[in-house]
């Protein structure tokens, strides 16, 4: 009771020593205790998910003691998330990393900023003298700001002269980067929020964005006073999204190309298709209906599991619509064919004049507050400002911006995230830095992961957390500034560039990643070259708007005070490719000819459940965050497994049973198993987040060839009942 009583005097703000507390009348919360009513409020941009919702920073004595939706922000209009309405708790959370450390005789030990960076360089270039310059990979993060991003991918590819350098991004967005590419030739999504506010027609495939993207779930809000539409769910899952919809279709897993192209055959079939755009906007159509024509209902019936009727019916809705709109995120990404599958809706899209249109779009939802940002600026996947390595003006025209020589920068890209794992299990990268995220639980086949870990020479961890589950193995871990610590853009899924502002000093000797960044800089003796007379962020700001002038993703009209009076700005305005002309050679879409493959590990005997794995609300990717934070790990403090009550009987199993995962790579032990049907028999499901319960130790390491971004949602796997001596202490906090 004690404990209890305890808890809650804290959340009321009592003076726990002496048990007395005041409250005062806030205009914004009632009556509440006067430690918790800001002093201030400070404007910014939410750090979480690629919504991009516009927030409001409480602040007192120098802490954060509260946060608001900014009701002014176009895009949440003033609503928050969970995890939003609790994030100002970060800031102070007992898990944030506050000094340098570095392993000493095995053990991690407290260093000045001085021997950390030091070290790293001297070990960096010893391992490139020794191995070369690509010995070294570096992994950064959609979690950055835009400012940062930018400077890493100079400090990286001019200055550490290594081109193996990715982002986490790679593990989300890949797909739908490269099947923009593929359809349109650039990056981009052509679409925005307000578009669901105005389509006849919301198609959503492998998006649950009432748990990935809630306050999206406002959009697509069909009470009274808002326009009449249809909302179609295309998920295994019965999702609290699907339970939105007015039609639900649980299609097997993997099969969504198999629906994708039935849909396209009916449209083509019915005269549903809109021939002028096809003809004067559109390559290689004669071909795709050749392709589709096999496609029939019958068939789709049979790869999906759907009804003729459904898929007719999903059809017909589509291509009847004045205005459609398709959107899409893991579900569709998280594939070894994600990239085409993505070049499969975006067919869709064109074969019925949907794109370039208010309220038609084929839009992607990213993933990460920044991963739009990095994806423009960050140096890795291509040259900023959607540059190609390969192409030599796009190459010469950065020589000119940067003042270097042109051969000093890359022709190709280095290998993506999964091949640098691969390389270091394989022994030719020497070092590793990640920044600003946990591979030790997000990245697939864990096994491989810990490998590559416990080969390389040198890990350096930068995090504004520690312990994590990756900063354990690392040789070097330094402490960072994160979101309300520090200044810079986001941009978010519907390419809106917002302000984020720091409130509060970082904690302890932690810095912004910026400055660390310059530092190193410093130390390698480029940081005059490479950025002559930075200071601050607003520096790196300035050249990305004259790196980014003329291109698709063009900032240089926004500077950082407009962007923050507007609350948000949308570089390439509400839609895309208004025109019809796409960055191709002849400026013409191309379609594709899109086959649905069987997902590789199909179940068995021996293994017969598929398994889907995907995110919670309460919790943000590997829990780094909401971990710390207990109202949001209180309601969610463990994982579960999900299967249908046929499969249950069958394995006689009950609710709150404890049961293991098991695949052909490992076994997750003492899971809750939830009896639903929410999911389909022969399918079970369990939330990635969390560490002690790892679902990537039994995921595949298979990755689309062309994205390179893993293949998450489909794996074989036995459900066992877990032995006593297998379950785990209950989690005490």
């Amino acid at each position: 009771m004690s404990s209890l009583f305890t808890r809650f005097k804290r959340l009321v703000g009592i003076d726990i020593r002496s048990d007395k507390y005041t409250y005062a009348k806030d205009p914004d919360f009632g009556y509440t205790a006067t430690s918790r009513i800001p002093e201030k409020w400070v404007k910014t941009t939410c750090g979480y998910c690629s919504v991009g919702c516009g927030m409001l920073l409480g602040v007192r004595d120098h802490k954060a003691v509260a946060v608001r939706g900014n009701p002014d922000h176009p895009v949440n209009r003033g609503k928050l998330c969970p995890k939003g309405l609790s994030e100002h708790h970060i800031l102070a959370a007992p898990g944030r990393a506050k000094q340098p450390l570095l392993r000493k005789n095995g053990v991690l030990t407290s260093v000045s900023w001085d021997e950390a960076l030091d070290t790293m360089v001297e070990r960096f270039r010893d391992i490139q003298k020794r191995h070369g310059n690509d010995s070294l990979g570096v992994v950064g993060t959609g979690q950055l700001l835009t400012e940062e991003f930018y400077t890493l991918g100079k400090l990286v590819q001019l200055g550490l002269r290594t081109r193996n350098h990715d982002g986490n991004t790679t593990l989300c967005m890949a797909s739908a980067v490269s099947g923009y590419k593929l359809s349109f030739g650039s990056d981009g999504p052509p679409g925005s929020y307000a578009d669901m506010e105005s389509a006849d027609v919301i198609l959503l495939i492998g998006a649950n964005i009432a748990d990935n993207h809630p306050i999206l779930c406002h959009r697509v809000d069909r009470g009274p006073g808002t326009k009449p539409r249809r909302l179609i769910v295309v998920d295994p899952r019965v999702t609290k999204t699907a339970m939105m919809a007015d039609l639900h279709l649980p299609v097997k897993p993997r099969s969504d190309i198999a629906l994708i192209n039935g849909i396209a055959h009916i449209l083509i079939r019915e005269g549903l298709i809109n021939y002028d755009y096809i003809e004067q906007h559109t390559n290689g159509f004669e071909e795709f209906a050749n392709f589709v024509s096999a496609f029939t209902p019958t068939h789709v019936a049979l790869i999906t599991g759907l009804t003729e009727t459904q898929i007719t019916e999903t059809a017909l809705l589509y291509g009847r619509a004045k205005s459609a709109f398709i959107g899409w995120t893991m579900g569709v990404n998280h594939s070894t064919q994600g990239a085409v599958t993505v070049a499969a809706i975006n067919n869709l899209a064109l074969i019925t004049g949907n794109i370039g249109r208010t309220g038609a779009a084929p839009f992607s939802i990213t993933g990460q507050c920044n991963a739009m940002g990095t994806r423009e600026a960050g140096f890795t996947s291509s040259l900023p400002g959607y540059r190609k390595f390969d192409n030599p003006q796009d190459r010469e025209a950065l020589a000119r911006i940067w003042n270097i020589p042109v051969d000093r920068i890359p022709t190709a890209r280095g290998l993506a995230y999964p091949d640098i794992i691969e390389a270091a299990v394989q022994g030719k990268i020497k070092a590793l830095w990640f920044i600003a995220t946990n591979p030790a639980v997000s990245f697939p086949n864990y096994k491989l992961l810990e490998q590559a870990l416990r080969s390389v020479e040198f890990l350096v961890v930068q995090d504004g957390f520690h312990p994590t589950s990756t900063s354990e193995f690392a040789h070097l871990v330094l402490p960072a500034a994160i979101w309300g610590e520090k200044e810079g853009t986001y941009t978010n899924s519907e390419r809106r560039i917002s302000k984020a502002n720091p409130a509060v000093p970082p904690p302890g000797e932690a810095r912004p990643d910026f400055d660390i960044f310059l530092d190193i800089a410093d130390r390698l003796g480029v940081k005059a070259e490479l950025y002559p007379n930075w200071t601050s962020p607003h520096d790196a700001y300035q050249e990305w708007q004259r790196v980014s002038a003329g291109r698709m993703c063009d900032y240089s009209n926004f500077s950082w005070q407009q962007i923050d009076d507007a609350n948000g700005l949308q570089w390439g305005g509400e839609s895309l490719y208004r025109d019809g002309i796409f960055p191709t050679t002849d400026g013409r879409a191309i379609l594709h000819n899109v086959p649905c493959d069987p997902f590789k590990e199909q179940p068995d005997a021996e293994f017969s459940f598929i398994l889907n794995t995907g995110r919670t609300v309460e919790h943000w990717h590997t829990r780094t965050k909401t971990a710390e934070v207990d109202l949001l790990n209180n309601m969610v403090p463990n994982a579960w497994l999900e299967m249908n009550p046929l499969d249950a009987a069958n394995l006689e199993l009950k609710p709150h049973d404890r049961v293991t995962v098991r695949s052909r790579r490992g076994a997750v032990a003492d899971l809750e198993l939830r009896i639903t049907g929410i999911v389909a028999p022969g399918q079970v499901f369990m939330p990635f987040h969390f560490a002690e319960t790892n679902s990537n130790i039994v995921t595949l390491g298979d990755f689309d060839p062309i994205s390179r971004e893993p293949n998450f949602k489909q794996c074989a796997v036995r459900i066992e009942r877990t032995p006593m001596r297998d379950r785990r202490s209950p989690r005490r906090k």
